[in-house]
């Protein structure tokens, strides 16, 4: 994907500085739906991957993505909250040509070959071969705008410049009319965000930019045939009820795209690896807890199934539980937590535990819209959707092994203490040797020489699951702290 910069990119020397050079080189012009479908026939032909940093879409969208390019076709993606509709819609920028000529100054980035605007004609009839040339870097050819209540007909397609009437300019004249988003665009990606939310006399202004091509600015006898691919995202119509797409706007779309959330674990896992900047490490059990969490909230009966349950609530929460890792890193190391011992000689490594997901449950509740009768209860249900996430980890990771070594620690009414400010050292001291624990550990693949902090990860998620699964019993003290004994 071309992300966004600041920076402009400045082109190669070697390219044609007029249009005589221009077309000494064999240029030859190309419609942005032609870059777009040659570039990805490319693509296709090479076996390179069309759309990096896409994932979960690549048996379902991305074929119907695919084939709305190679027709041509303008389309809009629909679906839920946090499905990932912005990111593939700027992914298709990387499918442009990475540099393409222009009339050097040309508000309308016009092709020295095709001027579009009367001034831009002349210009070429007087300069001729001289004419200097400029090149548009492809990330300069993508224009978007999120769609709000306050949007104007103005800020998409164009008005008169009240500064250059005030010049001495006629209304007549084509020259006093500032050109909107949409013709800024033209040779490029146009993209509106969030459509139904744009308001419908609004929308009106975007019909002849998609069937006819061209735009029209308040009355102007002006016809400029636009070079564009324009792309919409849209929520659900029955979960906004804020707006709707017009019927003739929707008729207009060439192809409208149903988007999804990761359809297996595999992928809900794969979307958290890429997209979430973790602080500290998280073990591939924990981040396997987060994963079936998500998926268990958005498939809740207590949560609004038309309000979705983004992908951002799993990465939010993988972020959270490492920074509650580094905290009590950070804690330990400043001697600030009871017991800390070896924290002193040894500082803390920050490796998150199952323990610090608990936190999650609070502070992320306001991502998740739940059902009318669930009111007051949120942090309850969030907290037995984790429960019941860790208890299914727990069984696919653990499932046959043997962990009576365990459930032996806590006979004759000794207990284990953990907790978000238990040290690794302190918890595994209180363990000890414990048979099983080494398979335990590389199921959980946390590798045949673990640190010590990785190690206690792994012994507080096979206390934390047996507990789940009625073998241990389970006491939350006064002081935060987790005390498994006894039996469930």
């Amino acid at each position: 994907m071309t992300a966004p910069s600041q920076v402009i990119p400045v082109p190669p020397a070697d390219l044609p500085g007029t249009l005589g050079e221009l077309r000494a080189a064999g240029h030859r012009p190309r419609t942005v739906k032609q870059e777009l479908r040659d570039s990805l026939l490319a693509r296709l032909r090479s076996g390179v991957e069309r759309f990096p940093g896409i994932v979960g879409y690549h048996d379902t969208v991305l074929p119907e993505v695919e084939r709305a390019l190679l027709a041509g076709h303008d389309m809009v993606l629909l679906g839920e909250r946090g499905q990932g509709k912005t990111r593939l819609i700027r992914s298709l920028v990387g499918l442009l040509d990475e540099w393409t000529p222009v009339i050097a100054g040309s508000v309308l980035n016009e092709d020295p070959l095709h001027p579009l605007t009367p001034a831009s004609r002349a210009l070429v009839a007087e300069a001729g071969d001289d004419l200097p040339v400029g090149w548009l870097h492809r990330s300069m050819r993508y224009g978007e705008k999120l769609a709000t209540p306050d949007t104007s007909v103005g800020d998409l397609i164009g008005d008169v410049d009240p500064i250059r009437i005030a010049q001495g300019r006629t209304l007549g004249d084509p020259d006093t009319i500032h050109f909107g988003l949409v013709p800024r665009t033209n040779r490029g990606i146009f993209a509106v965000n969030e459509l139904p939310d744009l308001a419908e006399r609004i929308q009106v202004a975007l019909l002849n930019v998609l069937e006819e091509r061209d735009i029209q600015v308040r009355g102007y006898q002006l016809r400029l045939p636009l070079d564009l691919f324009l792309v919409a995202s849209a929520n659900p119509e029955d979960y906004t009820n804020r707006g709707r797409i017009i019927t003739p706007l929707k008729d207009r779309f060439g192809a409208e795209i149903r988007t999804h959330y990761p359809v297996d674990l595999e992928l809900e896992l794969a979307l958290i690896r890429q997209e979430a900047e973790l602080v500290a490490e998280v073990p591939e059990h924990v981040l396997e807890v987060l994963a079936r969490f998500a998926r268990a909230v958005r498939e809740s009966p207590s949560v609004d199934p038309r309000s979705g349950v983004s992908a951002r609530f799993a990465i939010a929460a993988a972020e959270t539980v490492a920074a509650a890792a580094l905290r009590r890193a950070g804690l330990l190391a400043a001697g600030f937590a009871p017991g800390a011992g070896d924290a002193a000689v040894r500082p803390e490594a920050p490796v998150a535990r199952v323990g610090d997901a608990v936190p999650v449950t609070s502070t992320l509740r306001g991502k998740v819209e739940f059902e009318s009768g669930e009111e007051g209860r949120e942090i309850e249900i969030l907290g037995h959707l984790l429960r019941t996430a860790t208890a299914e980890t727990f069984r696919a990771r653990l499932a046959g092994l043997d962990l009576s070594g365990f459930t032996a620690l806590v006979d004759e009414g000794r207990t284990v203490e953990t907790g978000e400010l238990v040290s690794s050292a302190e918890l595994l001291r209180q363990v000890g040797t414990v048979p099983g624990l080494a398979k335990a550990l590389d199921r959980l693949g946390l590798g045949d020489a673990p640190s010590p902090e990785q190690a206690a990860a792994g012994v507080e998620f096979v206390l934390e699951g047996l507990h789940l699964t009625r073998r241990l019993g389970k006491d939350v003290t006064d002081s935060g702290r987790t005390r498994y004994g006894g039996r469930a």
